[in-house]
């Protein structure tokens, strides 16, 4: 080879270098090219299969490293008590979600998915975990910042677990405490709902300034949050879950609109479209306010998201007629579906409609749009992968104590003696022998609820890490106060014992949505019977264990005080705390407590208002002096 042909051959080799090193530029992987010059540069190399499936969420039971590499998945979530292995540590957690994130790595151009789930009172799917107050409570202690430390808290838990997105928080505003999902709702008043929403900024991080109203996360240490169910999922009729609220534009915009503005100011990422229908309109399919409002209106910037197989419940029965409900789903303007289990079909079905034309590309476009900007915006493309350097956040002592601390505001002292006896509470520590009876003294998954561990919630003291009320009052009391626990104790027990006094503690067995729908709200069995039986025997306070104000007029008088507690989640030592007063009482009620389910709705302001105890309601005592 002569010496022009070698120097041919090396220009050339040259020229496909350069030409390879330019094709290798990827402008949408380079963070310091601007957000919008990003997204625009990769819509602009995406293919229709890839776009489709940038909108495509799949539980992560049906999901693999190949299943996310073959359709290109955009994200992945764990259901309700949907886990990798039984008591799974953070690693394996974090190993799960690695390899699903390592197959969307592969594809062609490398779009990382984005993995969520339900963390609606801590990481509560995850074993050791820590359990926050749900929401019912949060909302009695009247507190934003400890609401958005508890943001921050349950954002470094999820974190350790390799999860950057959750589905919280609830803003439903609850009207009628028969509906099963009442405990997610912070209160019936919209404006504690608002206050509320500081929450969002405890799991994105404080929004600057100048990006007020986008879509905002704070780095590796936060996730990207849900505000849902838009919207009015808390007025249905009779609280039916998944049911029909009946109410006029006004109502709607002044009593479950109100979180969203704020939602939106602080930042949140995406919001979760509501089973239910507003006046018949199912609110999957109701392109008037997902579109016409909160996208165009109220300029939320962040992607719409469907619950959980939400276009297939347009239709009754479900899934009856799937190409409608893919379209209208779509067209209303949701951008990211929720098929936990039937991706193929969905997105087999979403592509014939682009192609025939029924649905536009532009709606595909502006879906995929505002799944990327929250993707970029919150550094997916540049830290996919989850390390263990969060590990030891899951179940802090920290978190734990801040929950304890939660547990202590939230409760809601609603009867302290007779108004001329001396005050009940606080109850001395020392004593010679003293009762602890009732269904949920000894028992963490009740006092933890729905949506722990499992979706419907335990029963027992195996599901996690936590204290019960019993074992708390036990580290509460003088160490020579005999505590005898007897769960459902005759009269005659209790009148031949001697007590000093008895702590009562009974309530709801744990549920979640329509699973907790009642139309009656009592008690369940022995419930009642314990009250009864201890209470006309021995002083008596009793703690009720619920996600909403039931049915306790009939045994009032029969209590020397009322303590009502919600569901306080795993670390009952805050209820000890303030019962023997180490703390005061100042939680107040975020709802109504009615005295007969005959009066619901009734919530603060209706001509008809005659409550047991009215909204805000709360007794106050002070601590006891070291």
């Amino acid at each position: 080879m002569g010496r022009d042909s070698l120097l041919l051959v090396g220009i050339l080799l040259f020229c496909c270098w350069t030409s390879m090193a330019k094709e290798e530029y990827l402008k949408y992987k380079d963070p310091k090219q601007p957000l919008g010059a990003r997204i625009r540069d990769l819509m602009g190399r995406m293919t229709l299969e890839e776009k489709i499936g940038q909108m495509t969420q799949i539980d992560r039971s049906v999901a693999s490293h190949e299943i996310m590499k073959k359709y290109m998945i955009g994200s992945v979530l764990s259901g309700g008590g949907s886990v990798p292995a039984q008591k799974a540590s953070p690693e394996t957690w974090i190993n799960m979600v690695n390899d699903f994130q390592k197959g969307s790595l592969s594809t062609r151009l490398g779009i990382p998915m984005i993995y969520g789930i339900d963390a609606v009172h801590g990481h509560n799917n995850v074993y050791k975990a820590t359990i926050f107050p749900h929401n019912v409570g949060l909302g009695a202690t009247r507190d934003p910042e400890l609401v958005k430390k508890i943001g921050a808290a349950t954002a470094l838990e999820v974190r350790a677990t390799g999860i950057p997105y959750v589905f919280a928080p609830c803003i439903a505003v609850c009207r009628d405490p028969r509906w099963g999902r009442c405990f997610e709702s912070y209160s019936e008043d919209p404006k504690i709902v608002q206050q509320m929403t500081a929450i969002i900024s405890g799991l994105q991080g404080e929004i600057p300034k100048k990006s007020l109203g986008r879509p905002f996360v704070a780095g590796k240490k936060k996730v990207a949050a849900c505000a849902k169910h838009f919207v009015g999922d808390g007025g249905t009729t009779k609280g039916i879950n998944e049911n029909n609220t009946v109410i006029d534009w006004h109502g709607l915009l002044s009593i479950h609109m109100p979180g969203y503005y704020n939602s939106i100011i602080r930042g949140v990422a995406t919001v979760m479209v509501s089973y239910s229908s507003w006046n018949g309109i199912k609110m999957h399919a109701n392109r008037d306010l997902v579109t016409g409002f909160l996208k165009d209106r109220l300029r939320f910037r962040g992607f719409v998201i469907s619950d959980w197989q939400g276009i297939d419940r347009m239709t009754t029965p479900a899934h009856a007629n799937y190409s409608y409900s893919i379209e209208t789903g779509i067209h209303a303007g949701i951008d990211m579906i929720m098929v936990p289990y039937n991706h193929t079909e969905f997105i087999d079905g979403l592509t014939a409609e682009v192609k025939k034309g029924v649905i536009p590309m532009s709606r595909i476009n502006d879906a995929v749009q505002r799944i990327l900007r929250v993707k970029f915006q919150m550094g997916l493309f540049e830290n996919p992968l989850a390390d263990t350097s969060l590990v030891n956040q899951l179940g802090s002592q920290e978190h734990r104590e801040l929950a304890r601390e939660a547990v202590r505001k939230s409760l809601v002292l609603l009867k302290n003696g007779e108004s001329a006896d001396p005050p009940v509470l606080p109850l001395p520590k020392k004593a010679s022998k003293i009762l602890v009876a009732g269904s949920h003294a000894d028992n963490l998954g009740y006092q933890c609820g729905g949506w722990t561990i499992e979706w419907q919630g335990l029963s027992g003291n195996n599901l996690t890490a936590g204290t019960t009320i019993l074992k708390a009052i036990k580290n509460t009391v003088d160490p020579k106060t005999q505590v005898v626990f007897e769960e459902n104790p005759d009269a005659t027990f209790v009148k031949s014992n001697n007590f000093d006094y008895a702590i009562v503690v009974v309530g709801e067995h744990p549920y979640a949505e329509t699973g907790g729908d009642s139309l009656n709200l009592t008690i369940p069995y022995p419930g009642p019977n314990t009250i009864t039986n201890v209470c006309v025997s021995v002083k008596c306070v009793v703690v009720i264990i619920s996600g909403r104000p039931v049915v306790i007029e009939p045994y009032l008088e029969s209590m020397d005080a009322l303590v009502a507690a919600w569901l306080p989640g795993t670390e009952g030592q805050g209820v000890a705390d303030v019962l023997f007063g180490d703390y005061g009482f100042a939680g107040k009620l975020s709802r109504t407590w009615f005295k007969t389910v005959d009066q619901l709705p009734m919530n603060a302001g209706d001509p008809h208002y005659d409550p047991l105890f009215p909204l805000g309601f709360g007794l106050t005592t002070k601590p006891n002096k070291v």
